[in-house]
């Protein structure tokens, strides 16, 4: 192999291998505790698949291999040092962090979802983050409190 071809796939796999950092969040790391295990177990399997990448000898598949896990590594490494764990709500008065709260929208659908923190958040799964423009709407009303998303109206039925 010649020198020339060794320069141009090291440049290449460099290339390949410095990814951006994930965009941490600038609001609060609010989880719930099944949240903040979500973030432990995601940190584990990321610190594994570096050490497996770790393993490779071919240094430009290691560099490949390694830049995805070790990004991940350090976006969860950081939150988990900023996590702020949020206890359930001790009461169902009003939806607050961690409430699951079902609404009715303004074309008559009921939709329920939980409101937890930002990582966590599956809108599929019936979570959403505090800091959706819904959860901000409903947080703080009680059942019977209506809130308005982007010209709907949305009236909170039960709170759990």
């Amino acid at each position: 192999m010649s020198v020339a071809f060794a320069k141009e796939e090291s440049a290449e796999t460099a290339s390949e291998t410095i990814l951006p950092d994930r965009i941490i969040s600038s609001h609060p790391n609010l989880v719930t505790a099944s949240g903040l295990k979500a973030l432990e177990a995601a940190l584990d399997t990321a610190r594994t698949a570096y050490e497996a990448a770790q393993a490779i000898e071919d240094v430009n598949e290691r560099r490949r291999r390694s830049a995805g896990p070790l990004r991940d590594v350090r976006y969860f490494s950081e939150r988990m040092r900023t996590a702020q764990l949020q206890y359930p709500p001790s009461s169902n008065s009003v939806v607050v962090f961690g409430s699951t709260v079902t609404y009715s929208r303004g074309d008559g659908q009921k939709q329920t979802y939980r409101i937890v923190g930002e990582d966590e958040a599956d809108p599929k799964s019936g979570t959403i983050s505090y800091v959706s423009p819904v959860a901000r709407a409903l947080m703080g009303k009680a059942v019977g409190g209506v809130a308005t998303v982007n010209g709907r109206e949305l009236e909170v039925l039960s709170i759990a």
